[in-house]
């Protein structure tokens, strides 16, 4: 019996592939304050947390309560933000996105009222209030795709810090790892074709090739689930001559 292909064992699970849950500092939401409420809160830290580019601001409020947000670009210890009703459009700030003018840099939006920021999260990451309409308010996402989402939504001012992390070269292979292993992915991968045939389904051969085709379908057995999973096409489109 052969040895069962990387991508069986991971679907299995494993210590080897799970995020390290050491060096986590707290969720990065918003805290629960209601909808009519208005509270300031001061900047005391910024702080980094294992597997997360963008910095964290913990703030602690007027109210006493303590949250840690992601900071924006500019932000610096001994800044006062302001949460709720009576916040401005700056950077920030946090504010229900039906009070936000059209064309406004956002980051660290909600998904649905009271979830604390679900979209936008990543470092340097932005989106753009796009337009207010009777069934929502819509969103344009990094990604480029527009959502419409509930008016009562929260959003924070900016763009979020952090931007230019995955440009720098990691100089050694022991700095990928420990980045990848934070985030609790599998690192180094060793190529199917450069693998004995008993251990990967791309394996062995006179040279390293594939040796039949890399499409699988969606429903493959885990063992054979390598390669182009469910692809819709491959390769270079080619245009064809119709003279």
């Amino acid at each position: 019996m052969g040895k069962r292909p990387l991508v069986r064992r991971r679907g299995r699970g494993g210590m080897q592939f799970r995020a390290a849950k050491t060096h986590k500092i707290a969720a990065a939401k918003y805290p629960d304050f209601a909808l009519s409420e208005s509270h300031t809160g001061k900047v005391v830290d910024l702080v980094h947390e294992s597997g997360r580019d963008a910095p964290l601001a913990r703030v602690e409020f007027d109210n006493g309560r303590t949250s840690y947000v992601p900071a924006v670009l500019g932000t610096k210890k001994g800044d006062v933000l302001s949460f709720g009703l009576d916040a401005k459009s700056e950077d920030g700030n946090v504010i229900s996105i039906q009070n936000i003018p059209d064309g406004t840099t956002v980051c660290n939006i909600e998904r649905r009222y009271g979830d604390g920021g679900m979209f936008v999260k990543s470092a340097g990451a932005n989106a753009t209030i796009f337009s207010h309409g009777e069934e929502g308010v819509i969103v344009k996402l990094p990604s480029g795709k527009r959502t419409t989402l509930n008016p009562k939504n929260r959003a924070m001012i900016g763009t979020l810090a952090g931007g230019g992390a995955g440009e720098r070269p990691y100089m050694s292979a022991g700095n990928k790892w420990r980045k990848f292993r934070s985030r609790g992915r599998k690192y180094p991968i060793v190529r199917g074709v450069a693998q004995a045939a008993y251990v990967h389904p791309h394996g062995g051969g006179r040279h390293q090739h594939v040796g039949q085709s890399s499409t699988v379908s969606r429903d493959a057995p885990p063992g054979a689930k390598v390669g182009s999973i469910a692809a819709r096409k491959t390769g270079r489109a080619r245009i064809k001559d119709r003279r």
